[in-house]
């Protein structure tokens, strides 16, 4: 395994990071979960990610009692804060009130005294982000929380936050957790360049978009039935990827990844990996044995002519926008 610092901070953490969004407390048994994540840290990972709003709490729980068993100081667990943890007025977005609450919620659940990495879920246009990052430095010189990050926010909500963390003097935020893929490439408009300059790293989800960067699922084909998409249909996310041009592209991305001895995962993880702003990429997984696959990635290095060519292959869809 590789480590990378994350964003201008001291904090390293691992390439291929562990996620479990739409996994662990839910479409994963607990003792599978458990199986992965003693699997991710073998193999080297150190960095976890969860969310409170994950299953309601449920993936922080199984996470935390997975990760008990280590030195906590090997470890990086990162989780967030945002979506509704109830039906109340307060029980959602970025108050100081619900990250303060929300962040006490998520050390029980985690059963840890603190939280490495504790994240912006999205941004939240009805609480100035003044009263966001005073809340988050608070918890920082509490202890509570050792850095914070944001997931998802655009190129002028990060300018805006950092220029108030540095006006205050107030701890800096230092990742942010964007989509990135070979498909979905927003973040290189504007986003990567603006966290460069304002010291944040991108840990980046769906590096696979959700399963359709493996290549199983094929052009002009029905859609396997043991997959997400199958059991999934009212995932918008994964749905809007089977598009013609996207599966047909992917299928040309898949042979230039068998006849350069590797697989489309890896390819797509390595990909993403090229990119110096992005920190880690967070893998999701089912199976010990896709972790196995996945962390094969940090060894792969893509030569110019070889990314070259990948650029040319995804020509097709660089005007493509998955639907939200």
């Amino acid at each position: 395994m590789e480590y990378r610092y994350l964003g201008n901070s001291g904090l390293k953490v691992s390439e291929i990071a562990l996620g479990s969004w739409l996994t662990y407390g839910k479409a994963v048994e607990d003792q599978t979960a458990e199986a992965c994540i003693h699997k991710a840290y073998e193999l080297g990972i150190n960095f976890f990610d969860t969310a409170n709003a994950y299953e309601g709490g449920q993936a922080e729980k199984v996470l935390g009692k997975a990760l008990k068993s280590y030195d906590r100081s090997s470890l990086v667990v990162a989780t967030k804060v945002f979506f509704p943890m109830g039906a109340g007025p307060n029980d959602s977005g970025l108050s100081r009130k619900h990250i303060i609450e929300q962040c006490d919620a998520s050390l029980k659940r985690l059963g840890m005294d603190y939280i490495d990495l504790y994240q912006c879920h999205r941004f939240d246009e009805n609480v100035p982000v003044e009263e966001t990052l005073l809340a988050l430095d608070d918890l920082v010189k509490q202890g509570k929380i050792l850095y914070a990050g944001v997931s998802e926010w655009t190129g002028a909500q990060i300018e805006k936050a950092a220029g108030f963390a540095k006006e205050w003097r107030l701890h800096p935020l230092i990742s942010n957790q964007p989509i990135y893929n070979m498909i979905e490439r927003y973040i290189e408009e504007e986003v990567i360049a603006v966290s460069e300059q304002n010291g944040l790293g991108q840990i980046v989800f769906s590096p696979l978009a959700q399963g359709v960067l493996t290549g199983k699922y094929k052009p002009n084909t029905d859609i396997p039935a043991n997959s997400r998409a199958a059991n999934d249909c009212t995932n918008m996310v994964i749905n809007s990827y089977f598009d013609e041009r996207v599966l047909m592209t992917v299928s040309r991305l898949n042979d230039f990844a068998l006849d350069h001895g590797m697989k489309l995962s890896q390819l797509a993880l390595a990909w993403i990996l090229r990119q110096p702003n992005v920190s880690s990429a967070i893998i999701g997984a089912s199976r010990p044995d896709q972790i196995e696959e996945n962390v094969k990635a940090v060894e792969i290095e893509l030569t110019e002519n070889m990314l070259n060519e990948i650029e040319s292959i995804l020509e097709p869809i660089k005007d493509f926008h998955p639907a939200r």
